[in-house]
């Protein structure tokens, strides 16, 4: 009982006497700042506390660490929007969300998820305006050649005994055949002597129709045209696009599947296995219609290059069917490549690439489609 007494009355008894030596200092040493408590390492041995243990230590630094550290910012857990597993956003720190960092938005959604309905939509609404803008082109070509007086020469209903004369000539010089045969010596049938210039552009624009045959009969987009291909080639080959324009807009349709693939005529099947002779003969003729314009008939009074110059640009002005193979020439210049560009999976595969560029140039791109042609087998 004395013994546990002693104790606190010695402890009192020292924190009596400190506060009176306290009081009893002088002014400056009660005003100076406490000196630091030294660490336990610093520490004299007879002041320095027993030694702890290394668990008690631990958890000492971390209840010290917890009590030195900045206080976390509240907040609030949000709930974890409805996405998609790609989209969720990854995973972020415990100490980011403490500190009140924002999570990173997540993902925007791949602009190709509906990708498949809105390039069907883009492929439909191209596909309509360019049929309406082929059928267009067929009104506009019908009426502004044949029917309205507007276009230089004449309209179909008021055509000439001259111009009908002019056309049964040049069709009797198809190919400069009976012209060749004549200046040969051969005169089996006597050719009317047309102006050169006037045999060289028919030729020429029926050339590249016959160069078109092979490359119809070929057209991965055929089963489309329900008619007949060879009354449409035989048929384009006297009014050009007059049947070209529709055949090109009908075969953007879309697929029939309850109708039967396209049967393979007997003349489509010569002209598709013949294409390369069908494609020399054509490039032949085209070139051969150029020299002759400028060049042919040399012993008749047509003049030089420079006079059938000046009379090809008052022919174009004059005729109507001269003015028409302009507008041929045109349109076949902008449905070449684009027949061409849609069947180069019919072209040998080591020439894709040549015949791919060369399908921009006039008629020599489809005569390169026709020899670089693949044969299939039946």
């Amino acid at each position: 009982m004395l013994l546990k007494c002693g104790v606190p009355r010695m402890a009192t008894y020292t924190r009596t006497q400190t506060i009176v030596r306290h009081r009893d200092a002088p002014l400056q040493k009660r005003l100076s700042p406490p000196r630091p408590i030294p660490h336990c390492a610093d520490r004299p041995a007879a002041m320095a506390a027993p030694p702890l243990s290394p668990l008690l230590c631990s958890a000492v630094s971390s209840y010290r660490a917890t009590l030195l550290a900045p206080r976390a910012l509240p907040y609030r857990v949000a709930a974890r929007p409805m996405v998609s597993p790609c989209s969720s956003p990854p995973c972020i720190a415990p100490s980011l969300r403490r500190a009140g960092a924002r999570a990173p938005p997540p993902c925007a959604a791949k602009r190709g998820g509906a990708g498949g309905e809105a390039s069907s939509s883009d492929g439909e609404g191209t596909r309509v305006l360019l049929q309406a803008a082929l059928w267009g082109a067929e009104a506009a070509y019908i009426l502004w050649l044949f029917l309205l007086p507007y276009a230089p020469g004449d309209p179909l209903w008021a055509i000439s005994q001259a111009t009908i004369t002019d056309l049964v000539g040049l069709s009797l010089n198809f190919f400069f055949i009976l012209p060749l045969i004549s200046s040969a010596g051969v005169h089996l049938l006597e050719s009317p002597v047309m102006h050169p210039v006037d045999e060289g552009l028919f030729n020429f624009v029926i050339a590249w129709t016959l160069l078109f045959a092979p490359l119809l009969f070929t057209d991965a987009r055929r089963d489309r045209y329900k008619g007949s291909l060879d009354i449409l080639w035989g048929c384009q080959m006297f009014l050009t696009n007059t049947f070209l324009i529709p055949y090109m807009a009908i075969r953007l349709n879309e697929v029939d599947k309850n109708q039967p693939p396209p049967q393979t005529t007997k003349l489509s099947s010569v002209i598709v296995r013949g294409a390369s002779g069908v494609g020399i003969t054509g490039g032949l003729v085209c070139i051969l219609s150029v020299a002759w314009a400028f060049f042919g008939r040399a012993d008749a009074d047509f003049g030089g290059v420079l006079d059938r110059w000046q009379y090809a640009q008052d022919y174009f002005l004059t005729e109507r069917f001269a003015y028409a193979f302009l507008w041929d020439i045109f349109l076949y210049s902008m449905f070449q490549p684009w027949l061409i560009g849609d069947n180069l999976q019919n072209v040998k595969p080591e020439a894709t690439a040549f015949v791919n560029v060369a399908r921009f140039i006039p008629v020599l791109g489809i005569v390169a489609y026709l020899l670089c042609l693949e044969e299939k087998k039946d």
